[in-house]
C-alpha cells in the first residue's frame, strides 16, 4: 500500500482525537514509477470497525530515478512578485544528477506536515459563479473604481453580497468573525487575515445611484439565461422594522404604518417589489413605512415604463392595491395597460345571480372557475375546495369558541351594562369576522342587565350567504383579448412567486435586522439584500431544469462541506522556510454528481507556495 505518516489532528471544540495521515499510492506507468501523495481522514465507527476518507490529494511528488520523471511546478515565495520554477522530493530521496540547474529543487519533510487556517470554500465560490452568471462584473466594475487610498470596492461589494447569500451577518460580524472562516480573501485575492470594517460601511455609500442601471441589465440577463416573461408583471408589498427608537429626522422613511410582521410597536420601512411570472425579480423600490397600498401604483407604473418603455404588459396585484381611478387611468392610456387583480367578496353580491347563470369549469384537482363580462372587464369566480375546507373549519371554531363566550358573559350575575359591553367587546376581537354571524340584544341606556334586555341568536341568513362563498374568490381582470379563464386564474395564481420571494428576503437571507442607522444605507442594505436575492433566484432557475427537488439552501450546504486547509511541509535543513500548498478538499460523490448536472468544474487547486517566518504577520 506504500508509506504513511501519521499526524494527530485536534479539532476545535472537540475532545476526541482522530487520525490523519499522509499516504502513498505507488502506480508503474509504461515502465516507470510515480508516487501520489494524499491526506487521509481515520475514524471509529460505532460498531468498532475503522473506516477512512480521502481528504486531500496532494499530487505527485517526485523519485530520484530519471530527470525526465521530474514534475515541475511554479511557486510563489514570500516577497517574490513571480513564480519560480521548483521541483520537490522527499526527504529521503535526492535529486538526480541529471536535473536541470535552472530549476530548483526542494526535499520536504513529509512526516512533519501540518493543517493550517480550515475554512468554508465551496459555498463562497458557488456564490461568486453565479455572480458571473448573471455577469454583474462587466456591470459592477466600471462602475465602482478602486478608491484613491487603493480600496477595491467592487470587490467589498462581492464579499458582503457573499454573506447575505451565504450567512447573513453584520458588517462588524464580517469583519470580526465570519471574513476568517472563508476562503474568500484566496477568492478575490483580498487580504489573507482581516478586512478593513469601514471599508465595509463605507462601501454603502457607492451603491444607491447604480440602482436603476441594474435593473436594466437584470432585465436582460434573466431574458437571456431563461427565457423570462416580462409580459406578465407580479407587484406586491411588504414591510420590515427596525427595533431602534424615534422620533427621526423629518422626511425620514422609518415610520410607524400598517406593519405586515405584527409589529405595530415599531418603525418601518415599505418595500415594493415587482416580479416576472416565473419569479424573476425586475425592480423594487423603498418608500416610507406609512405609505398605504393604494399609493404606491401609479408611482411603480411610471417607473416600469421609463425603465423599460412602453408595452402591453398584465399586472398581477391583490386586493386592496389599485384604486378605481388608477385602474380608469390604466384602461384609458395608450396603449392600455392590462391588469388582473383581486376583488373584495362583497362585490361578488352584484354579480352572484349572473354566475348563477353560469358552469363551472375545473381547471386543477379541486379547483373550478366560472366568469361573466361586465363592459371592459371580465370577472373571475374560483372556487377551491381546500381553501372551503379550512375556512369552514377556522369559522366553525371561532363560532364555536364566540358562542361558548356568550354563554358565560350570560352567566355572570350582577354586572353593569358598562361591564358587559366591555366583555362583548373583548369577545368582539377575538371572533373577528364570525362576530357578525350572531345577532346581539343588549339593553337600552339605564336598563339593567338581564334574560329580556340581553340575548343573542345565530344570523342565519347570514350564515347561509357565509357557508355558500366559503372557499370563493373573485378576481377583475382587463386583458388585451379574450384569454381562457383558466389562464386567468393561473396568472393570478402566480402572486405566490412573489409571496415566496419576500420569504426568502426575510429568512433565508434575513434582511432583518437592519444595523445601520443612516437612511442611505439602510436602503442600500436592501439593495444588497436585492443582489444576493438575485443570486438565489439563478441559482433556482438553474435547478429547476436539472435537479427540481433541491432548494438553494440545501445546494449551498452541500458546497459549503467543500473546505480549503492551507497543507505546510517543512524544508530540510531549511527550519525558517516551509512549502504552503492550499488545498480544497475532494467533493463527495453526490456533490460530483450534481456538479456534473449542473454543467460545472471545480478549478485547479492553487498554486504552492514558499514562506519563511519573516512573512508571517503577527
Amino acid at each position: 500500500m506504500g508509506q504513511t505518516y501519521p499526524v494527530y489532528c485536534r479539532p476545535y471544540g472537540l475532545i476526541d482525537l482522530w487520525l490523519m495521515y499522509l499516504k502513498c499510492h505507488k502506480r508503474r506507468k509504461d515502465g516507470k514509477l510515480h508516487r501520489y501523495w494524499s491526506i487521509v481522514e481515520s475514524y471509529r465507527l460505532a460498531n468498532g470497525l475503522s473506516a477512512k476518507r480521502q481528504v486531500l490529494y496532494l499530487g505527485e511528488v517526485n523519485d530520484a530515478q530519471k530527470a525526465g520523471w521530474c514534475r515541475i511546478i511554479e511557486a510563489f515565495e514570500s516577497g517574490a512578485e513571480t513564480p519560480q520554477q521548483i521541483a520537490l522530493f522527499p526527504s529521503d530521496r535526492s535529486a538526480p544528477a541529471q536535473f536541470p540547474q535552472e530549476v530548483c529543487s526542494l526535499n520536504i519533510d513529509l512526516s512533519r506536515f501540518e493543517l493550517h487556517r480550515p475554512r468554508q470554500w465551496g459555498a463562497c465560490w458557488l456564490t461568486l459563479k453565479l455572480w458571473d452568471l448573471l455577469e454583474l462584473d462587466r456591470f459592477f466594475i466600471p462602475l465602482l473604481p478602486p478608491s484613491r487610498k487603493g480600496t477595491q470596492w467592487y470587490k467589498i461589494l462581492q464579499l458582503l453580497v457573499c454573506n447575505r447569500f451565504i450567512a447573513p451577518g453584520s458588517e462588524w460580524f464580517v469583519h470580526r468573525h465570519w471574513y476568517r472562516q472563508t476562503a474568500l480573501s484566496d477568492l478575490l485575492d483580498l487580504e489573507k487575515e482581516v478586512v478593513p470594517k469601514n471599508a465595509l460601511y463605507h462601501c454603502h455609500d457607492q451603491l444607491l445611484r447604480h440602482k436603476e442601471g441594474l435593473f436594466t441589465h437584470l432585465q436582460q440577463r434573466w431574458k437571456n439565461l431563461f427565457d423570462a416573461d416580462l409580459e406578465v408583471l407580479l407587484y406586491d408589498l411588504t414591510s420590515t422594522y427596525f427595533e431602534s427608537d424615534p422620533p427621526f429626522s423629518e422626511g425620514d422613511k422609518r415610520q410607524f404604518g400598517y406593519s405586515r410582521d405584527k409589529r405595530s410597536d415599531c418603525v418601518q420601512v415599505v418595500i415594493a417589489l415587482v416580479v416576472t411570472s416565473d419569479g424573476y425579480p425586475l425592480a423594487y423600490e423603498v418608500m416610507a413605512g406609512n405609505t398605504q397600498d393604494k399609493q404606491t401604483l401609479r408611482g411603480f407604473l411610471d417607473k416600469i415604463e421609463g425603465l423599460y418603455g412602453k408595452a402591453r404588459r398584465i399586472w398581477v396585484m391583490d386586493r386592496g392595491i389599485p384604486t378605481e381611478e388608477v385602474l380608469e387611468q390604466m384602461r384609458a392610456s395608450d396603449p392600455p395597460v392590462h391588469y388582473l387583480v383581486g376583488t373584495p367578496k362583497g362585490r361578488l353580491s352584484k354579480y352572484e345571480k349572473r354566475f348563477l347563470q353560469k358552469d363551472w369549469q375545473q381547471v386543477r384537482q379541486g379547483v373550478e372557475v366560472k366568469q361573466i363580462e361586465e363592459s371592459r372587464e371580465i370577472y373571475v369566480l374560483a372556487r377551491s375546495a381546500q381553501r372551503m375546507n379550512k375556512e369552514r373549519a377556522m369559522r366553525r371554531q371561532r363560532l364555536k369558541r364566540l358562542w361558548n363566550r356568550l354563554l358565560e358573559i350570560k352567566e355572570v350575575k350582577k354586572q353593569t351594562r358598562d361591564e358587559l359591553l366591555m366583555r362583548l367587546g373583548a369577545a368582539k376581537k377575538d371572533a373577528g369576522r364570525a362576530w357578525w354571524l350572531v345577532q346581539i340584544q343588549t339593553p337600552e341606556s339605564e336598563e339593567p342587565v338581564n334574560q329580556d334586555t340581553f340575548s343573542f341568536k345565530l344570523d342565519t341568513r347570514k350564515l347561509r350567504r357565509t357557508f355558500r362563498r366559503e372557499g370563493q374568490y373573485l378576481l377583475r381582470a382587463f386583458v388585451p383579448d379574450k384569454m381562457p379563464t383558466e389562464q386567468l386564474w393561473r396568472q393570478y395564481i402566480g402572486l405566490t412567486e412573489i409571496e415566496e420571494s419576500f420569504k426568502t428576503l426575510k429568512g433565508d437571507l434575513s434582511i432583518r435586522p437592519i444595523h445601520h442607522q443612516l437612511e442611505k444605507r439602510i436602503e442600500a442594505h436592501i439593495f444588497i439584500s436585492f443582489l444576493a436575492y438575485c443570486l438565489h433566484v439563478a441559482l433556482r432557475g438553474k435547478l429547476r431544469t436539472l435537479a427540481g427537488g433541491l432548494t438553494p439552501r440545501a445546494v449551498l450546504e452541500k458546497f459549503a462541506a467543500v473546505q480549503m486547509l492551507d497543507v505546510h511541509f517543512p524544508i530540510k535543513d531549511q527550519e525558517s522556510r516551509r512549502l504552503v500548498m492550499p488545498r480544497f478538499t475532494q467533493p463527495d460523490k453526490d456533490l460530483k454528481l450534481l456538479l456534473a448536472r449542473m454543467g460545472m468544474e471545480l478549478p485547479e487547486q492553487p498554486p504552492p507556495r514558499i514562506e519563511t517566518d519573516k512573512s508571517v504577520k503577527i
